[in-house]
């Protein structure tokens, strides 16, 4: 069985998005990822991630007897085109220097065949920091968050322990006052150092394991 991600486009219509996962229910698929846009003339476009797809030939006849469904492409899935995904969050300055280091590690690890990516957000603020925290367990592909910035604590704390417990992620933060350090993975106080460790902790071409060392580990 393989993983595919296929690009519907239909015509928008009430009924056509149950009529598309109902028969990739049938083929006994599972949806990891869903993204539906409307575009111009009345058209959709539905981008679905399927897992465990046995008869990929099969599944894309049967969506094609759906009346409304005008084409179905297939593509490579999003994990292994793009692979897993860090996210940097906190403070402009703290961020772009954490990514130099997350970009450069990448670049020698895929170059050997892996597949990392490196997403950025700048951003001040408690709540604003809390929301996208907790965002992170809707979002695909994410291994690991590097928390960049000068004090945080209290909502983004709490935010941190619902998205750990609720999915396998990797927490860094960078060493800075507040309550997030104590939850973190690791705690590095150079910026560019946990940009490297952040890539080389979700790296299968690296020889660095995470789980070795003791939780909260300050570098």
């Amino acid at each position: 069985m393989k993983d595919y991600s296929i690009t519907i486009k239909s015509y928008e219509k009430k009924g056509v998005l149950g009529d598309i996962t109902r028969v990739i229910t049938k083929c006994g698929v599972n949806i990891s990822y869903t993204h539906l846009y409307v575009e111009k003339n009345n058209m959709g476009s539905i981008n679905l991630e399927l897992e465990h797809v046995s008869d990929i030939d099969g599944l894309i006849e049967d969506l094609e007897k759906i009346p409304e469904i005008k084409s179905v492409e297939i593509h490579g899935s999003q994990l292994d085109i793009y692979g897993k995904r860090i996210i940097i969050v906190g403070g402009g300055a703290q961020v772009s220097q954490v990514a130099m280091g997350a970009i450069s590690e990448a670049d020698r690890h895929n170059i050997r065949g892996e597949r990392i990516s490196i997403d950025t957000i700048p951003l001040v603020g408690e709540k604003n920091i809390a929301e996208a925290v907790d965002a992170i367990s809707r979002l695909p592909r994410v291994s690991a968050l590097v928390l960049a910035g000068s004090l945080m604590g209290g909502e983004i704390t709490e935010s941190i322990k619902k998205v750990k417990k609720e999915n396998d992620l990797i927490v860094i933060s960078l060493n800075m006052p507040g309550s997030v350090t104590s939850i973190a993975d690791l705690v590095i106080t150079d910026p560019i150092q946990a940009g490297v460790m952040a890539v080389m902790s979700i790296a299968d071409t690296a020889v660095f394991d995470i789980a070795r060392l003791k939780d909260n580990i300050k570098f």
